[in-house]
């Protein structure tokens, strides 16, 4: 098996390690969910709150593997699953780190939760930028609309713009870190505009490929 696909195993593993180690040193009532102000807004009980992220991970590792196996354009993704892979190993990063940060509030430490995921986020969005600007036309992976898989050369079109879109909002997120109390607007404003555009960017393409025509 690739190193590639063995990391996110390792990360679940110590995941779980980590979650046993600690679970006699935590209340049996754990803070799990934060609201836009960073702040604690909802409990669950010490198992789910120390084991909800690893038993996650498992399903989402088998969902990854699984779901370019089921793909009709498999030819396609096997050019970009390098990308792909390391994008999985990206996003089980950022699980682990969420769990961490679960589990050192809940020991008495006290953080903006959303500011300090900001840089998770940021790497996230600006690798999925990455990764759109690989991705060839395929189910699963990329900018997937009605208008996209109807051609390569919309598809390609609109991943090129996606890619440095992504990549812009993943260095917007990282004003969070600046401004704590504005930290929402950085997070999810620049993303909710990439989609709106992207969205309405391949329509274009997809008209004027049949205006074209």
């Amino acid at each position: 098996m690739k190193l590639s696909k063995l990391i996110p195993l390792f990360i679940i593993f110590i995941s779980f390690l980590v979650g046993i180690y600690f679970y006699p040193r935590l209340p049996d009532l754990l803070a799990t969910h934060w609201g836009s102000d960073g702040q604690v807004n909802g409990y669950s009980g010490k198992f789910f709150g120390l084991f909800f992220m690893p038993f996650l991970s498992v399903f989402l590792y088998f969902l990854f593997l699984f779901l370019p196996q089921t793909d009709p354009y498999k030819k396609n993704f096997d050019q970009f699953k390098s990308y792909f892979y390391a994008f999985i190993n990206v996003v089980f990063i950022f699980l682990f780190y969420l769990h961490l940060l679960t589990i050192f509030w809940n020991l008495g430490y006290r953080f903006n939760m959303i500011q300090v995921l900001s840089p998770a986020f940021a790497v996230i969005f600006y690798y999925a930028g990455i990764l759109t600007g690989h991705a060839k036309r395929n189910w699963f992976v990329g900018i997937r609309t009605p208008w996209t898989l109807h051609s390569d050369t919309i598809w390609n079109q609109t991943h090129q713009v996606g890619a440095k879109l992504f990549k812009i909002t993943g260095i917007l997120t990282l004003f969070c870190l600046f401004f704590p109390n504005q930290a929402l607007f950085f997070l999810l404003v620049p993303v909710l505009l990439t989609s709106i555009f992207i969205f309405i960017y391949a329509y274009y393409l997809y008209r004027k490929t049949l205006t074209i025509d």
